[in-house]
C-alpha cells in the first residue's frame, strides 16, 4: 500500500483516476524530466532516476486501475477459478500468489492476520477465493500467454 500511495502522491491523483487523465500526467512529467533536457551531467543524472521511477510508477498505477481490472476480468476470474495456487510469499503486506497456469498476481494491503489466518487454512484455495482475491488491490505481474517480441 505504501508503494501506491507513493506514487498516486508522485502523480497528484487519486484512485478514482481515469488512465486518460493518468497518461496526460505521465506525458507531462516526461516532458518536465525527461535527461536530453539538462545539460549539466549532475542534473541530467538525477533526471535519469527521476524519470525511471515515473516511468515505473506509472505502469504500475496501470497494473492496478479499475480500467485494466474491468478490461481483464474474465481471464482474472477464470485464473482465481479454475488453477491452483502453486506458490505464495508474503512480504510488507503484498502477497505474491502464483498459479498452476502460471499466471502471477500481487495483492496490496494484506495484514499479517489474513496471511496467518491464510497459511493455516485448511484450503488456502478457498480461502484465498473467500478472503484474498476480490478483497485486496491486486495486478498480474505474469502472464504466461503474453507474446514477447
Amino acid at each position: 500500500m505504501k508503494r501506491i500511495t507513493e506514487y498516486r502522491k508522485l502523480f497528484n491523483i487519486s484512485k478514482e483516476t481515469e488512465l486518460a487523465e493518468l497518461k496526460l500526467i505521465y506525458r507531462g512529467l516526461m516532458k518536465e524530466w525527461h535527461p536530453d533536457k539538462f545539460v549539466d551531467e549532475t542534473q541530467k543524472a538525477d533526471a535519469e532516476l527521476k524519470s525511471k521511477t515515473i516511468i515505473e510508477a506509472y505502469h504500475f498505477l496501470v497494473s492496478i486501475s479499475p480500467e485494466t481490472h474491468a478490461s481483464t476480468i474474465e481471464e482474472y476470474k477464470l485464473t482465481t477459478s479454475t488453477a491452483a495456487i502453486d506458490d505464495y510469499l508474503y512480504k510488507g503486506q503484498t502477497l505474491k500468489i502464483t498459479f498452476t497456469d502460471g499466471s502471477k498476481y500481487e495483492y496490496f494491503g494484506v495484514n499479517v492476520n489474513t496471511y496467518n489466518k491464510l497459511i493455516n487454512s485448511g484450503n488456502i484455495a478457498r480461502f484465498a477465493r473467500r478472503h484474498i482475491f476480490d478483497s485486496y488491490v491486486y495486478r498480474n505481474v505474469f502472464k504466461p500467454n503474453a507474446v514477447i517480441v
